[in-house]
């Protein structure tokens, strides 16, 4: 992933042929391990949803995210390394869970900087990333799901992933009416843009 310190990235990957990546709760959990581990040190999370074969982030990179280290002969930023720790650790103990030897994700992740163009980018990424579990018909109330940062926004929980007054500064939103603004469909032409 090319990247560049103080912007703000969408990043995503999915299931190796759209397959599945989390079989159970605790693999999600498995996985928000190892991105607090590893990923959490190197950016600053902004919100997340992990769902059943892909997951989103919403990153704010630092100078550290963007540092170049030499991982045997390959010279990556630490973010990009963050996160092939991540998805390889998990991919291990996921194929010998389900006794399986094929590639668990795709090859690329991708970064998407939402830096280029419409100052609105970061606010359609933020509500699309926790829309996800309603528009896949995972969940009839955004709420429900889980493996979300949703849950911390709306003061279900008190989550320590996402950094949230750093949210405050880059998406708009209003604390008192996050449930109803959250529910509001982005328009696809929007979409397009995060991607």
């Amino acid at each position: 992933m090319y990247l560049q310190s103080e912007q703000l990235y969408h990043i995503y990957n999915r299931g190796n042929n759209k397959h599945q990546l989390f079989f159970n709760r605790e693999n999600y959990l498995y996985f928000l391990r190892f991105v607090r581990k590893h990923v959490a040190p190197c950016c600053e999370i902004i919100n997340y949803c992990l769902m059943p074969n892909h997951f989103h982030f919403l990153i704010s990179t630092t100078e550290y995210s963007v540092e170049e280290i030499r991982i045997g002969s390959l010279i990556m930023n630490r973010l990009s390394n963050a996160f092939r720790i991540v998805l390889s650790s998990y991919a291990k103990g996921v194929n010998v869970q389900e006794k399986r030897e094929n590639a668990l994700f795709k090859p690329k992740t991708i970064a998407k900087s939402l830096e280029d163009g419409d100052a609105n980018y970061a606010d359609t990424c933020f509500y699309y990333i926790h829309q996800n579990p309603l528009k896949a018909g995972l969940v009839s109330k955004l709420e429900d799901w889980e493996f979300c940062s949703f849950q911390d926004y709306a003061k279900l929980r008190n989550g320590t992933l996402c950094n949230k007054e750093l949210a405050n500064q880059f998406i708009d939103f209003d604390k008192d009416n996050f449930l109803e603004e959250s529910y509001q469909m982005i328009p696809e032409e929007k979409l397009k843009f995060i991607f």
